[in-house]
């Protein structure tokens, strides 16, 4: 009867040692694999950012910091930049992580919208290093955008294309009207102020 104890007690612990080994060697492997897949895109602060280009299809806009406060400006109307839209794509490029990073041959871009991107985000550091992310189509299910980060003008062989998280799509399509600050008493867009 004592044998049999005994027997039970190791058979359970070997159980348990085993489902331990199993959770942590196999389950928790994909997850560290993720987390070392992650990488930042980009390693610089938005309080070293002067000035940056948004481009898309349907238009064109440049923000600069323009006053003493670091308000932010868009050029050549010199009117007020909306804080929340700035911030918010701001908060992207600082914080934003790939996903993932795949090698793709250079003939291929056009396969990842990148080609034709919908949008360009060219960023000027106060010490005139350019940073630049193209936003080509979304995966096919939507869960990620791909980018490439500071990609060589004509590029050969095979390219770096990173997926990059679908808010910023949302960050960067936007009217001039959303991207302009708007008055808190009327609630409307403020119109040009004068320059610094």
């Amino acid at each position: 009867m004592k044998l049999q104890r005994t027997t039970l007690v190791l058979l359970l612990l070997a159980l348990g040692l085993g489902g331990f080994v199993y959770l942590y060697e196999v389950q928790g492997a994909s997850q560290r694999q993720l987390a070392k897949e992650q990488q930042p895109i980009f390693s610089f602060e938005k309080e070293q950012v002067q000035s940056f280009t948004v481009k898309t299809k349907e238009q064109t806009l440049f923000f600069e910091r323009g006053d003493k406060a670091g308000r932010w400006q868009i050029k050549p109307s010199n009117s007020l930049a909306s804080d929340a839209s700035v911030s918010y794509l701001m908060n992207l490029l600082v914080k934003g992580k790939s996903n993932r990073t795949i090698q793709v041959p250079s003939t291929q871009l056009q396969e990842y919208g990148l080609n034709q991107p919908q949008a360009t985000i060219e960023v000027r550091l106060k010490n005139q290093q350019i940073h630049q992310l193209i936003l080509g189509k979304p995966d096919f299910n939507r869960n990620f955008l791909y980018a490439q980060a500071d990609y060589p003008a004509k590029p050969s062989g095979s390219v770096d294309v990173l997926l990059v998280s679908p808010d910023f799509e949302n960050a960067v399509n936007r009217k001039l009207s959303e991207w302009n600050q708007r008055s808190e008493t009327t609630g409307k867009s403020d119109k040009a102020i004068s320059p610094p």
